[in-house]
């Protein structure tokens, strides 16, 4: 039977710092540094990009979790933090914005990205000793209002809209599912699988071709695929849990791919040594620019 010839290359280490749950890679193009998270520490990282290494220049800490980052159009930061989201102004000064869920909840905001329009997406998580079906993936709208979008799911995370915007693409990490719904600035279609995975898919981004790049936590990898969910690349890193990819870089075709140490025993830190470390890949096709969140919290 005849296969696909799936092209393979693998990722150099950018950042020789070992973070316990690196995610969200996020490019400011406006201002040429590169945002990540490491979720459990509740730290914002900020760096710069330089031939594929990556040089930290900043961190921010908040109490609790930090699921996602990203950039603002008036260059403001907006943190989903451990329950609501918070804006840092370039100044540093930090303004609440709505809370998501009750403090007295188990679940903490996860993934997030910003819509074609602006708007922030985020989803939630709880921890994987209390597993359920309810996770939430919610906007934060111009007025401040949140709209919620599932609340079925069991692991929210990665989120990336097609080129011309008419497309949202969604992972429900348990259910091994990648999601794809239409998505249009006054309407958000119901859901259907796109892809069914053999294992945990984590985040993801999309490149200007409409191709998937998406992150497999436990494989050590970053799989592409393409518009019709077919397999076409992977970048293979030597770190089991790969957490998520972002296009970075001036020219987008540098793909940034985090990783976690956590979940891993000692034997496995020792055996696999560069776990938690960030990576870099160049690859043909860019990526899509991140679409900036527009301030509605101050």
């Amino acid at each position: 039977m005849w296969r696909r010839r799936v092209e393979r290359v693998t990722a150099s280490v950018a950042l020789e710092v070992a973070y316990d749950l690196a995610e969200g890679p996020i490019w400011d193009p406006e201002r040429g540094r590169l945002a990540w998270v490491d979720i459990r520490t509740g730290r914002v990282l900020l760096a710069r990009l330089l031939d594929g290494h990556v040089d930290l220049t900043d961190e921010l800490t908040f109490d609790g979790t930090v699921g996602a980052v990203a950039f603002a159009t008036d260059d403001s930061l907006l943190v989903a933090a451990t329950d609501r989201l918070v804006v840092v102004a370039p100044n540093g000064t930090r303004t609440e914005g709505p809370r998501i869920f009750p403090a007295a909840d188990l679940r903490r905001l996860n993934d997030g990205a910003c819509d074609p329009q602006g708007r922030f997406l985020v989803g939630t998580c709880t921890p994987a000793d209390e597993p359920s079906e309810r996770e939430l993936l919610v906007r934060l709208e111009h007025d401040g209002s949140l709209t919620t979008i599932d609340a079925d799911l069991t692991l929210s995370n990665g989120l990336a809209w097609s080129a011309d915007g008419s497309r949202l693409f969604s992972i429900d990490t348990l259910r091994r599912l990648v999601y794809v719904r239409a998505y249009s600035p006054d309407h958000v279609g119901p859901r259907r699988v796109h892809l069914r995975l053999d294992d945990f898919p984590d985040g993801m981004t999309i490149d200007a071709d409409d191709y998937l790049w998406i992150a497999v936590w436990s494989a050590g990898c970053v799989r592409r695929f393409d518009p019709k969910g077919r397999l076409v690349a992977q970048i293979d890193v030597p770190a089991a849990h790969a957490t998520c990819a972002g296009f970075a870089g001036p020219d987008l075709r540098t793909l940034v791919i985090t990783t976690a140490t956590k979940q891993m025993t000692p034997r496995q830190r020792v055996e696999q040594p560069l776990s938690g470390m960030l990576f870099t890949a160049r690859v043909d096709v860019p990526g899509l620019p991140a679409h900036r969140w527009r301030n509605s919290c101050t």
